[in-house]
């Protein structure tokens, strides 16, 4: 495949869709720009199609948008729990794109470090791109199951193929993710053990997901998107505070206590929130380590600024 000068992205109205095309039109790139309902004017050089990924209907319209590309970036799916718009907006969709999709060409999966199986792992151990992955129906939640069975959808194709797993994306108006800890009103409990926050600003995402496409493969590829700095849990939630002014109070909690507490409440675990159930807890805060060395070494990049200098622009640039 020759140089890649069009491509086209699902999800385009989305927070990692948006950056994506951004980043892709800084390049000089062509986009074709797959959104679901009337978006955003992405400006020159986007042709915007609009189409309903989880409707069958949408594969001859996919098929005459992918004319003239190189390379796909799918960013569409359903990011909560609920398991009938997964079903839906991220398996149905992701089948109805793979049945346009020629043979040859590149795409970029956006799955998600939630794939991991960390119920393996104990506190203080390193996820890397070899570590094994939730198997069929032992995922904690329908998000994570959902990433699992897109991936196996994508590599069943058997073509050119990037997995990209972001951690908790992060950005403007988007600052604050579930896997900091539990927020009631102004007050964070928030982890005070060691462990890496495995955080990824969307702009760095679109970075990682455009020279993704840009880049071959050679068969299928996994990496994760993280940043350079992955700051502790209790430093994001202090620098948080710092520069947005909440959580108004911060009170730490180490992981044995928290992991003690899951499981003195395990009979109540149906009514309590995903941080209080010993298998989401292992999954999403149990503290690990996140290096991101195969994501730099293979496409290169790195964080624009210091942690707190990109929280104040993010709250700035805020919608």
């Amino acid at each position: 495949m020759g140089e890649i000068t069009r491509i086209l992205i699902t999800g385009a109205g989305g927070f990692i869709g948006r950056a994506t095309v951004a980043e892709a039109r800084a390049r000089g790139l062509g986009v074709v720009a797959v959104v679901r309902r009337s978006g955003p004017d992405f400006g020159e050089g986007v042709e915007v199609v609009q189409a309903d990924l989880s409707d069958p209907a949408c594969i001859p319209a996919l098929s005459g948008a992918l004319r003239g590309c190189s390379a796909v970036i799918h960013a569409a799916a359903h990011l909560g729990d609920n398991a009938e718009a997964v079903a839906l907006d991220t398996l149905k969709a992701t089948s109805h794109l793979l049945h346009a999709l020629p043979g040859g060409l590149r795409l970029v999966l956006v799955s998600s470090i939630a794939v991991y199986d960390t119920g393996r792992l104990s506190p203080g151990d390193t996820v890397s791109e070899t570590t094994p992955l939730f198997t069929e129906g032992t995922a904690p939640d329908a998000y994570a199951g959902s990433k699992l069975a897109q991936e196996a959808l994508c590599r069943a194709r058997k073509g050119p193929l990037w997995l990209m797993r972001p951690g908790a994306v992060w950005g403007p108006g988007r600052t604050w993710h579930a896997l900091n800890g539990i927020s009631a009103g102004p007050l964070h409990l928030a982890l005070t053990s060691d462990g890496e926050l495995p955080l990824a600003h969307v702009t760095s995402v679109a970075r990682a997901l455009v020279s993704a496409a840009q880049s071959d493969p050679q068969g299928i590829r996994a990496l994760n998107v993280i940043d350079d700095d992955r700051p502790t849990r209790w430093r994001f939630a202090r620098a948080h505070q710092s520069v947005a002014g909440w959580p108004r109070a911060v009170l730490p909690l180490p992981w044995g206590a928290w992991l003690a507490l899951a499981r003195a409440l395990t009979p109540l675990a149906p009514n309590l929130p995903g941080l209080l159930r010993v298998p989401i807890l292992r999954a999403r805060i149990m503290p690990l380590r996140w290096p991101n060395t195969a994501l730099r070494e293979t496409l290169g990049g790195g964080d624009t600024a210091p942690l707190k200098t990109m929280l104040d622009t993010s709250m700035k640039a805020a919608p």
